[in-house]
């Protein structure tokens, strides 16, 4: 195991402030007291937490949606994914989101890890799960959502990360977190 017990980096906040909140992402500015006793300021997004799915169809092709993100002002292609509801469990959430944004749901789930996309500034984390045995049921778009949904095998998978045509962070590491399970070694 790599961490301790008691760690000696750990920064302790001093005090702090909340100077942005917004419909989804709240944004604070704490000051913190350093391992070596000097202070430091700390800006950082706090987030509801999310899930992405490796939804396989029985063909074995894994479903992808391409939406349009607006920070980038592009279209991406990624892992059907979004944000954890308050009191919500992951795996409701993963179901909800998975019927909600392709219209499939799956018999079978397993969670393949958590991962943390952006530690310099946010407390996000997202669960990773890959879903098998979907049957199409009709998706439910919340409002606003556009997206268009497409299926690939894991070799045309391959091949558009290769090519700099899948970008997206919780897309590329659910997919590293799921690659034993994916090749059929279990957890």
């Amino acid at each position: 195991m790599l961490i301790q017990n008691e760690d000696s980096l750990e920064e302790t906040r001093l005090n702090g402030e909340q100077v942005f909140d917004g419909v989804l992402l709240k944004v604070h500015r704490d000051q913190v007291r350093l391992p070596d006793g000097k202070t430091a300021v700390r800006e950082y997004i706090t987030h509801p937490g999310a899930v992405v799915i490796i939804a396989i169809l029985p063909d074995g092709r894994v479903i992808l949606e391409r939406q349009f993100r607006y920070p980038l002002r592009r279209s991406f292609i990624e892992l059907p994914a979004g944000k954890i509801d308050p009191g919500e469990a992951i795996e409701t959430c993963a179901r909800r989101e998975l019927r909600e944004e392709t219209g499939y749901e799956a018999a079978h789930w397993q969670h393949v890890g958590t991962l943390h996309p952006c530690i310099g500034y946010s407390n996000e984390r997202i669960e990773a799960f890959v879903a098998r045995e979907l049957t199409y049921v009709g998706h439910q778009w919340d409002e606003g959502e556009f997206l268009e949904i497409l299926s690939l095998s894991f070799d045309e998978l391959d091949a558009a990360v290769s090519a700099g045509e899948v970008t997206d962070g919780k897309s590329l590491a659910a997919l590293y977190l799921a690659r034993k399970v994916l090749a059929g070694g279990g957890a």
